[in-house]
């Protein structure tokens, strides 16, 4: 599962456009399973729910699904479609008639028709209410257990760092960097501990790596590097320190200081 993130216009969509054969590189080379992504035998190895699709409003989902599914040499069944994108009960709908989310889990049952070994996931949980994006959540993870694998773009950092094995951020058409959600997370830097404790703002400030002490109404936050070391020091010198947290850096604080420039 691997999240491609980057600001608008960064080049997102002309990378996903690449990989599937949409488009023709001016230079360079792009190959899907060491093949043209777009030769036929590549592409039936590959589904796609992208933003940008239009399919035929009067056709029932059921209809939308079987024309899709005569496309490739072995899909995925019936029922198994419906299941995974979870459209039991609409499946006699035109597809006109039906919701926002109900329309994005519809373009989600077309990129899996073809059971593809490699699934693009543009914005797919858009328009959906929390109860569906999770139930999303766990069917694209399911996806990755059977071992497909799916590139993700989306705006919802949440969904990225929830969902993705690794993050891949582009800015400028140009990739700033790679890693897993937690290494992408720690290039924000500092971390946050939040205690009670009796030690002062002055002994604090001279822990290792400790940028910054603040005190509110009886609870102290300590900013650092290194906050293993300091709360190992905080709880050698104050046995009553209590109420301990640690705020992680989180994945939005990351992003927006890789493509601040």
């Amino acid at each position: 599962m691997v999240a491609l993130l980057g600001p608008n216009g960064a080049g997102k969509f002309t990378a996903v456009r690449l990989m599937l054969g949409l488009t023709t590189p001016t230079s360079g080379q792009v190959r899907i399973f060491g093949s043209d992504p777009r030769l036929a035998l590549t592409r039936t190895r590959i589904g796609a729910m992208l933003q940008v699709a239009r399919i035929t409003e009067t056709l029932k989902v059921r209809e939308h699904i079987d024309l899709f599914s005569s496309y490739y040499p072995h899909p995925l069944p019936f029922a198994e479609i419906v299941r995974i994108a979870q459209l039991e009960g609409i499946e006699d709908r035109k597809f006109g008639q039906l919701s926002g989310g109900q329309k994005q889990r519809v373009l989600f049952a077309i990129a899996l028709c073809g059971d593809p070994d490699l699934i693009f996931l543009d914005e797919p949980t858009v328009g959906l209410d929390i109860e569906s994006r999770r139930g999303l959540w766990q069917q694209i993870r399911s996806l990755a257990a059977r071992g497909k694998t799916v590139l993700l773009t989306t705006h919802y950092l949440e969904e990225a760092d929830t969902l993705a094995h690794r993050i891949i951020v582009i800015n400028k058409d140009r990739v700033v960097s790679e890693g897993t959600p937690v290494e992408i997370k720690s290039m924000s830097g500092d971390r946050q501990i939040r205690c009670n404790t009796k030690l002062s703002a002055h002994f604090l400030r001279t822990l290792p790596s400790v940028s910054s002490v603040t005190e509110d109404t009886g609870i102290t936050t300590v900013t650092t590097r290194q906050a293993e070391t300091v709360i190992r020091e905080m709880l050698r010198s104050d046995e009553t320190l209590s109420n301990l947290e640690i705020a992680s850096p989180a994945l939005e604080d990351a992003f927006l200081a890789l493509t601040k420039n």
